[in-house]
């Protein structure tokens, strides 16, 4: 197989420090060390790895044709009734939903730019 592990989502936004401040916000991401590259941005790690790239678009740039289609981006959660209180606190809208086959409870939230994200929380009974 050609690859082994995910790296990172790479997310093109107009407005760096709100996505930013989502991400930290919501996920619990912090901002970490990014290489010296010529656009504005930052990298949101997650443990040791930098796993959210944000990068600054500005007013004039156009999308790129290619990712239009991707739907959301999911990461495992681990603490469901915490997650509720912080998105509840931070004023964060979820939707919650139950995956019928192993009863794992997923948390659906936007990002500023309207980008889903799925928090997949495994069932403990």
């Amino acid at each position: 197989m050609p690859i082994d592990r995910f790296q990172h989502i790479n997310i093109r936004t107009p407005d760096i420090d709100r996505a930013r401040d989502f991400y930290v916000r919501a996920l619990g991401l912090r901002v970490g060390d990014r290489p010296p590259f010529a656009s504005v941005g930052y990298w949101l790690y997650l443990g040791d790895e930098p796993v959210v790239h944000l990068v600054q678009i500005g007013p004039d740039e156009s999308r790129e044709p290619g990712s239009g289609r991707l739907d959301h981006v999911a990461f495992h959660g681990v603490d469901l009734e915490r997650t509720r209180e912080a998105l509840r606190a931070a004023d964060i809208p979820f939707r919650e939903a139950v995956v019928p086959r192993d009863s794992t409870v997923q948390i659906f939230i936007h990002d500023p730019d309207g980008l889903t994200i799925e928090l997949n929380f495994e069932d403990t009974r």
